[in-house]
Order: structure tokens, then C-alpha cells, then sequence
């Protein structure tokens, strides 16, 4: 990308980033322990304090925040600031118990606006483009995250949010956008309906894509590029950390996500030690925020598994795609597996859709996985059964685990209309 495309921040070397990061670091440190009761006592058991952070490997130091901690605190106990300085709230979805609450300041709302302009231009989008947002708008912080970042960029921002497809599709033909923001499997969605109503989705107006929310292989990039005639790039965050635009594929070369360090300080650590690994060995992700005000995390086990690599178009370090989650991970009588494992031999298989769901049941003492698979629409019977005893022998031979196979009709089963869950599990207790 030219020079002059960058902000001030992607201009930085690596030692100038280096000493940004430090002193944003111990003031995120301070601010965290005088302001954060959590912070206050974490430090103080593991019998640190702010000042004893002098280098970014100090950080090693410090105790982890996790997401029980932030529940633990629900609503606004990890709030950094009196709440009337609050400016907005989201909020997980809470399926699995009390929400995660995340606060931002103006400052914070700033901030954030600012990284996903900065994500949205790594991926090809200008000012002046039209941008089309299907993520959900509300308390999960997609959509109004890219609705900031894109107005911040100087974009038009269509604010489809999730859901009425049909009428999505009518939207994109009407008011072509050059750029869609949206969940990887919610765009498969579209993609039915385009082919339901007739509609060449290699025709339409879009240029690029930012996919996030959830985990995606290389195999789905192939196939929504193919199929929409667009540029697939990654864009990762969580709500915990700020929501969209932690990290950001650039279009030029589609190899992982530059991590805008700047703002966010990144770790990988072994999931059960909680030791730091060295950049290229692969573990857990875990944040720190340099420049958050309403509600600095600290040393954030955010469970998403990845590695830390040098930096490509842009100085700052780069994320392997995530492609899992350790709590996603299913054991299956011994064998670790995880959904993304699915989908790469689902998507390289004639005849299949990429529309799957996992159900795990127990059968006796043993746990069974199936795995539930639409068809093409134009696979015959035989195309159908020939599919499911390739892809049973291709992850039993590939990952070391026997499942069973089931290919279902055509849009049998449930759409996404933001984050999918793709595990379905049926065991007692579970």
C-alpha cells in the first residue's frame, strides 16, 4: 500500500512501536490498579504493582483476566471511569450465563472507530465507497463497530444489520456497495438467496469482503471468492478486548492478520501452563489494551487458538487466521477435533454443501459425533452417498476419529443470521 495511505501509526518502525507500547502499557497498568477494584486485588495477590512492569516482557508478570472474571464483576464492575462518563454499552449474548458488559468512553468510541477505518482501508475499502453491514447491530458490538469504521473512513454505510435475506440481496443490486461487512457463514446465506432469485452473485457490485465474528478456513475463503468473484479478508476482535478491528488481513497479501499493536498488545500462551510461547509457536491468544479508558483489560485469555508472526505489508506483528477456539474444541474418545478440522473436508468434497452442523450424543460410555451435512442441490442420490463415505474415511483417516455421516436435503438446516454455533450437543449434563 503507498505511504501515503497509511496513518501515523502504521508509519511506526519497530522501535518507535516498541516505546509507544511500553509507556501506553504502564499507563494502562496504573490506570487499571487505581481504578479497578478486580485489578486492585488481582495485582496485589500476585504481588505485583504497576511500577514493576519496566519492560513489554514484564508483562509475564502480571495475572490473567478471564471471561468468568468479567462475569464475576457483571454489570459494571470493571469499569475504569464513573459511569456517568460512559458513553455507550454492549454486551455478549449471555447464552452460557451473565453477559460480559464492555463499556466505552467517547474517547474509546474514538479509538475504536479509528481501527476499523484502519481495517477497512488494509482491505481495500476508500472513502467514498458504499459499505454494506450485515453484522448485528444491538449489544453485540459488530455492527455498530463497522458502522463507526466505515463512516469514519469517509464511507456510505448501508446498515442492513442480520436477517430479512431476500431483502438484502434486493439491496445489494439497488445500491451497490463495494463492500461487504458481515459473518463468513451468514454470507453463504446470501449466497443461496442470490442463486434463489436468479441473481449471478459474480455480478454484483461488490469488491471486498470483511469476514469475522467467528472461525473460517481457507477452503470458505476459496469458495465465497469463487462464487462472489470477490476478495475474502479476515477481521478479528472481541468484544472484551474493544469488538471488530484488533487485527486486519490486508488484501495485498491475505496472510494473516496484522494485529494493530498500537493499541492492542498481544500474547500467545500455552492454554493449560499459561506460559508465554516465543512468536511462531502456536497457543492461546491473550490481549492487553494500551488505550482504553472506560475498561482496560489486562492480559485477556481470550481462547482463541492462533501464533504470532512477523509483519508482512504493514511492521506490525501478524496472527495465524483463527481457526479455532480451545472452547470449541471437542475431545472425541481421545481425539481433539475441532469444527474448522469439519469444514476444510466438507468444502473439498463433490456434492456438498457448506452448510453443516455437529450433534454429539453418547452411545453407552462412549461419546459419538455426527456430522450433518446439507447437499447440493444438484447432487443425486448416489453423488450423496458416495460424499458422506468420503468424508467419513477422510476424517478418519485425516484426524483419527470415526463419525457418522449424514447428508440432508437442501436448506434443511438452520441458517445463520450472525455468530453460528455449530456444535448441537446431546450428552447427558451437557
Amino acid at each position: 500500500m503507498a505511504e501515503d495511505l497509511l496513518d501515523a501509526g502504521e508509519r511506526m518502525g519497530r522501535e518507535e512501536l516498541a516505546e509507544t507500547q511500553l509507556e501506553r502499557l504502564r499507563g494502562t497498568l496504573r490506570h487499571a490498579y487505581e481504578n479497578v477494584p478486580f485489578y486492585r486485588r488481582s495485582f496485589d495477590g500476585a504481588g505485583v504493582r504497576p511500577e514493576d512492569c519496566r519492560t513489554l516482557a514484564d508483562l509475564a508478570r502480571f495475572p490473567f483476566t478471564t471471561k468468568a472474571d468479567l462475569r464475576d464483576q457483571y454489570p459494571f464492575g470493571m469499569f475504569a471511569v464513573e459511569r456517568s462518563r460512559v458513553r455507550r454499552i454492549h454486551a455478549s449474548s449471555g447464552t452460557t450465563g451473565l453477559p460480559t458488559v464492555v463499556g466505552y468512553t467517547g474517547r474509546d468510541l474514538d479509538m475504536w472507530a479509528d481501527v476499523v477505518a484502519r481495517s477497512i482501508r488494509a482491505a481495500g475499502g476508500r472513502p467514498g465507497h458504499v459499505v454494506h453491514v450485515a453484522y448485528g447491530y444491538g449489544l453485540f458490538t459488530g455492527g455498530l463497530g463497522a458502522h463507526g469504521g466505515a463512516e469514519r473512513l469517509g464511507c456510505t454505510v448501508v446498515p442492513a444489520s442480520g436477517g430479512m435475506t431476500a431483502r438484502q440481496v434486493r439491496l445489494i443490486q439497488d445500491f451497490r456497495p463495494e463492500v461487504i461487512m458481515v459473518t463468513p457463514s451468514y454470507m453463504l446465506t446470501l449466497l443461496d438467496e442470490f442463486e434463489r432469485q436468479g441473481v449471478d452473485p459474480r455480478a454484483t457490485s461488490l469488491k471486498v469482503g470483511l469476514f469475522g465474528a467467528e472461525p473460517w478456513t481457507e477452503e470458505m475463503r476459496r469458495e465465497i471468492e469463487e462464487r462472489f468473484a470477490i476478495d475474502a479478508v479476515d477481521i478479528y476482535g472481541l468484544s472484551e478486548v474493544i469488538g471488530p478491528g484488533v487485527a486486519q488481513e490486508c488484501v495485498e497479501t491475505k496472510d494473516g492478520l496484522h494485529i494493530w499493536e498500537d493499541h492492542f498488545l498481544p500474547e500467545v500462551v500455552d492454554p493449560v501452563t499459561g506460559e508465554v510461547l516465543p512468536d511462531g509457536e502456536r497457543g492461546e491468544l491473550v490481549f492487553t489494551s494500551l488505550t482504553k479508558e472506560a475498561m482496560p483489560v489486562v492480559r485477556y485469555r481470550t481462547r482463541d487458538l492462533s501464533r504470532l508472526l512477523p509483519g508482512t505489508a504493514r511492521a506490525f506483528r501478524r496472527m495465524e487466521k483463527v481457526t479455532g477456539r480451545s472452547d470449541d474444541m471437542v475431545i472425541l474418545r481421545g481425539v481433539n477435533l475441532f469444527p474448522t478440522q469439519i469444514e476444510e473436508v466438507l468444502l473439498r468434497t463433490p456434492g456438498l454443501a457448506p452448510h453443516f452442523r455437529l450433534r454429539l450424543t453418547r452411545e453407552g460410555r462412549l461419546d459419538a459425533l455426527t456430522v450433518r451435512v446439507e447437499a447440493r442441490a444438484d447432487a443425486a442420490p448416489e453423488v450423496r452417498a458416495e460424499a458422506a463415505r468420503a468424508v467419513a474415511a477422510a476424517v478418519r483417516d485425516g484426524i483419527g476419529v470415526s463419525v457418522a455421516v449424514d447428508v440432508v436435503d437442501p436448506e434443511t438446516l438452520e441458517r445463520s443470521v450472525g455468530k453460528i454455533r455449530r456444535i448441537e450437543d446431546l450428552r447427558p449434563g451437557h
